[in-house]
């Protein structure tokens, strides 16, 4: 008998013990996250805009074409995701399909007007036609950090004799709506 009641004591203090409340920590144990493996380099979509304009009194269409350009450096994110760099053609036609300007834009044109991190790691992301300003045609153009919305606006003026000049841009309308088409006088 003397040993069913100490099984039985025994029972009910491991039966306590397991009942017993455990010991609450700081430490918050979460599983180990995988450092996400950068993927083949991003491309971005080519890109072709094709507009009507008044010039100099006369018609002209501006094209505007992106292109992914294999041929430019790689620019890398903080993650090591690799991008491909693209180019801009520009090419300004006469009314009989004759080239008047033909110009072609990769990052380094901008160089000057962009920080060591947007020289680095940023891509030429895109340039539209703005407007008509006298004898000059007004694009805007943007350097960015792929995938982001961080970028640095440019204006890009090109006269009718080809010359390109580039400056920071503040106040460009982008709304790709060619009202300013034409129109020489500012908004």
């Amino acid at each position: 008998m003397n040993k069913q009641i100490a099984l039985i004591a025994l029972a009910g203090l491991v039966m306590m013990a397991g009942c017993k409340e455990k010991k609450q920590t700081q430490d918050i144990i979460a599983p180990k996250m995988e450092k996400a493996k950068p993927s083949a380099p991003v491309r971005m979509q080519a890109y072709s805009d094709t507009r009507d304009i008044l010039w100099l009194e006369k018609g002209y269409k501006v094209e505007v074409k992106r292109t992914p350009n294999d041929s430019l450096p790689l620019v890398k994110d903080e993650t090591g995701q690799k991008f491909v760099d693209n180019s801009i053609m520009v090419v300004v036609r006469r009314a009989d399909g004759s080239v008047a300007i033909s110009k072609t834009f990769t990052k380094a044109n901008f160089d000057a007007y962009v920080n060591a991190n947007y020289r680095k790691a940023g891509i030429l992301e895109g340039m539209v036609f703005d407007k008509v300003d006298g004898q000059q045609l007004l694009f805007a153009a943007s350097v960015s950090l792929p995938q982001t919305d961080e970028y640095i606006p440019l204006e890009v003026k090109i006269d009718n004799f080809g010359n390109v000049k580039i400056e920071n841009a503040t106040d460009l309308d982008t709304s790709g709506t060619g009202e300013h088409d034409g129109d020489d006088e500012d908004a």
